[in-house]
Order: structure tokens, then sequence, then C-alpha cells
């Protein structure tokens, strides 16, 4: 007997569905429905709650906590010529992060049950509606969860006076990170260095998933050898 493939219902919760995918997660997951109107993650309306986040939350919680940071930089001892160079280092830092993080954990290849529900939960769901505002930018809950351990490594390379700007620097650089990236989904950039962007991150979500890594640029890619190939005139026709 030809076992039957799994079809999820986009009309009920799709959490604890995606799992049950299997090796076919992967393809259905980067087949976008363009849609304004997200999916419901949970039966459950508690849970639903911290699957959504507005855009102005990023800002609103991280950029006085990066402040609380740098400040601390201070206090110990830091001389105030050094703070903005150590900020603008944890920056630059960040874009790094931003990449590696982007292609080899949200990007992760899952195939069983749980592994594809923690990647649908990751970055998945925004791939699958890549136009659901309040699934684009990161919960604060999720990002504390991963900027602890980035935290914990600044703390074993940098002075303890240093380690706290370089960390402030990087939650700034993360708060452009996911503010850019709403605007470029949601956005109509009008000068050349925006549009070019969101070519750029757009032509990841609908042409080639496996390139095009950085959101707030493409230095990484290019570094990386992840730059998207040009597309040619049998693709754009094929489109």
């Amino acid at each position: 007997m030809v076992a039957q493939k799994f079809l999820v219902d986009l009309n009920k919760p799709l959490v604890f569905q995606v799992g049950h995918l299997g090796e076919d997660y992967d393809e259905w997951v980067h087949e976008p429905i363009v849609s304004k109107e997200g999916p419901r993650f949970f039966q459950s309306d508690f849970l639903e709650l911290f699957t959504r986040t507005a855009w102005w939350v990023i800002p609103t919680v991280w950029v006085p906590v990066a402040s609380w940071f740098i400040s601390n930089s201070v206090k110990s001892g830091l001389p105030s010529q050094q703070v903005a160079p150590f900020v603008l280092l944890g920056i630059f830092v960040w874009t790094l992060a931003e990449y590696t993080l982007h292609r080899f954990l949200f990007h992760v290849k899952t195939k069983s049950y749980w592994g594809n529900t923690f990647h649908y939960l990751l970055h998945g769901c925004h791939h699958k509606h890549p136009m659901d505002s309040y699934r684009l930018v990161f919960p604060p809950v999720a990002a504390a969860m991963l900027a602890l351990p980035i935290w914990n490594l600044v703390k074993l390379i940098c002075t303890p006076s240093i380690a706290p700007a370089m960390f402030g620097g990087i939650l700034l650089g993360y708060v452009m990170y996911d503010c850019t990236h709403y605007y470029l989904h949601h956005g109509q950039p009008k000068s050349e260095v925006p549009k070019s962007l969101k070519k750029y991150h757009l032509n990841h979500h609908y042409r080639l998933q496996n390139y095009g890594f950085g959101i707030t640029s493409p230095l990484w890619d290019k570094v990386f050898g992840t730059v998207p190939p040009p597309q040619s005139k049998g693709d754009a026709k094929r489109r």
C-alpha cells in the first residue's frame, strides 16, 4: 500500500499539524501563502496571544534594555570616549549573528514531528505566511531566550566594563534588524537603498530560500558566497 501524504488543514490551528508532514515539511513551508491574514497557531486563546507581536513592541522593549546595558559600562569605569566605538562594534557583531542565525538555525532542515513543529514556530511560519504582520518580528520572550547565550558569550570574551556596551550594541543591532525586516515586507520604499534591500529579501522568500540570508545588509552573503544568482530570462518567463 502507498501511504497517503498528510494534508494540513489551514482552517484549524497549525502548530500541532505541521509535525505530521515529515519529510514533506520543507517543501510545504516554502510554498508561501501571500495573505495579510495570518493563520491560527493554537486552540488555546492564551497561547495564541503569545504568538502575535506588533513591530513597535521591539524598540519599546529592547531600546531601554540596550540603554541600561550601555549605562552599566559607564558605571563600570569604561571611559566615555570608548563607549560609542564598542556599541558600534556590537552593532557590527550583530550583523554576523543575524546572518548566522538565519542561515544555520532558522533554515535548519527538519523532518521529525517535534523538529518540524519547533522550526515552524521559530521561522517556518514566516516563510509560509510572509505577509502576516504579527508573526514577523520576534516575540520578546523568544528573543530573550536567544539573547541569553549571546550575553554569556560576550561576558566570556570581553572585560566586565566592555561587555555591557558590546551587548547593548548587539541589542540595538537586533532592533534595527527586526524593524528593517518589518519594513521590507510592509513598507513602500522610495529611495534606491531600501528598494534594493526589499527586492533582495523578497527574492529570498519567493525565489531562492537557500540564498540571501542577510536582512539589514548583503555583506555576509558576499563573504560566505550566498548571494542569490541573477534571475535568468527563462526563470522570469516561467514566473
